[in-house]
């Protein structure tokens, strides 16, 4: 059985703020906190530029991940290598936070992005945002919004899996 892939995408009554506009894939999501990775914030720095050692940075492209641990790159990248420290999140989508994996990608021939730093919540923060409407969540069996849909268009490709017109979305969240 075939986990879905959680996208944030954030309440249009962000825009403004670091998260306006945002798509976050989110990595964990449980009692201790929840991490995940910011999907609109391109750096328009190429990995070569970034990082001019490594052989095949021409074939990524450099972003930022979220606010929590610039310092920290994430690689996500579509062909396993089957290599320790990569994570397989769906069928065409994997993450790795260790170089030596982001080596071996870049190698390897195929695209990739690496994310710099990432988004990150306290026990329970999350959870009261979302309660709050500051985040809907979609999930995806395919990682289509990765890999498919520019960047400037993230977000309003999301809202529209969801059937969301920005305009009736109402601050506060659901109240009953």
């Amino acid at each position: 059985m075939t986990v879905p892939l959680t996208f944030l995408v954030a309440s249009p009554h962000l825009h403004g703020s670091l998260f306006g506009g945002a798509v976050i894939l989110l990595l964990e999501h449980d009692t201790s906190g929840a991490m995940g990775l910011l999907l609109t914030a391109p750096l328009h720095q190429s990995v070569a530029e970034l990082l001019p050692d490594l052989p095949g940075g021409e074939r990524g492209s450099v972003w930022s991940g979220g606010p929590v641990e610039p310092g920290v790159g994430w690689c996500l990248y579509r062909t396993p290598l089957k290599l320790e420290g990569e994570v397989r999140l769906a069928h065409g989508l994997c993450v790795t936070s260790s170089l030596d994996v982001l080596h071996a990608v870049a190698a390897s021939g195929q695209d990739y992005l690496l994310l710099l730093g990432y988004a990150g919540w306290a026990a329970g923060q999350l959870t009261e945002e979302a309660r709050e409407g500051t985040w809907l969540w979609v999930e995806q069996d395919t990682p289509e919004l990765v890999w498919d849909v520019p960047a400037a268009s993230r977000w309003q490709s999301a809202l529209d899996r969801l059937g969301v017109k920005p305009g009736t979305i109402m601050p506060g969240g659901a109240q009953a």
